[in-house]
């Protein structure tokens, strides 16, 4: 695997919105901002606080204004997906930053997102299984596996995956020893109590309740990708 030299300092950075899903940005957040020889910036549009989906707040550090040219952006999902993807200034950021970017890494419907920028045209993707549905829409390819890495597009499916697609990412840029010391550092050894993490293991009855709670952020989902194939796969 072809890495990125040791002494290239990595700028890496992380979008953050109202309503996110704070663990799409805080588990890739563990394992990107201590990539050896790099600095992470949490990016949004001013350096107001954001409150993620439930309530935690997050504070970012640098504005889009005042952004790098980023080596990693990262793009994650939650709720508030839906109304940054209708942002003019948001999308044309995503897009800006993405034709130099070494990887745009989206992770839950933060793929979403990257496809309502126009990022998903012909590419292999993965979002939260709700969601599944709405990559066709913008093009993409989806796939069911957790880690989907197609040029330099990696996404991740939800939620906690983001952990597993950033350690991939720091092996990109740094190699897979530096990857494998960066998850042995935060004891990342899963051993869920239930196997009830997939739409392929959960019972019924858990999916149905998953699923029935989830019903009226996916119509939206879907309505949104539906709207932009209308346009002709065009970006706002």
């Amino acid at each position: 695997m072809k890495t990125i030299p040791e002494n290239r300092h990595l700028k890496i950075g992380g979008l953050i919105f109202p309503s996110m899903d704070q663990c799409d940005f805080t588990g890739p957040f563990e394992v990107l901002s201590r990539i050896p020889n790099s600095t992470f910036h949490t990016l949004w549009k001013d350096k107001g606080t954001v409150r993620d989906m439930r309530g935690l707040q997050l504070v970012p550090d640098t504005s889009f204004e005042d952004a790098p040219q980023l080596d990693v952006l990262l793009v994650p999902g939650g709720y508030g997906q839906e109304e940054a993807a209708t942002n003019k200034e948001v999308l044309a950021f995503i897009r800006e930053q993405a034709k130099r970017a070494l990887y745009v890494y989206s992770v839950c419907t933060g793929a979403l997102l990257c496809g309502a920028a126009g990022l998903l045209h012909g590419r292999k993707a993965t979002t939260h299984w709700t969601a599944m549905e709405a990559l066709p829409f913008y093009g993409a390819i989806p796939s069911d596996d957790r880690v989907v890495i197609d040029g330099n597009y990696v996404s991740a499916g939800g939620v906690t995956s983001g952990i597993d697609g950033s350690l991939i990412v720091a092996a990109l840029l740094r190699g897979d020893q530096i990857a494998k010391e960066l998850q042995l550092y935060m004891a990342y050894d899963p051993q869920p109590p239930f196997d009830s993490g997939s739409p392929a293991r959960a019972s019924a009855e858990v999916l149905n309740n998953v699923r029935a709670r989830a019903q009226e952020i996916t119509a939206q989902r879907l309505a949104s990708a539906r709207e932009y194939a209308r346009r002709g796969l065009a970006p706002l």
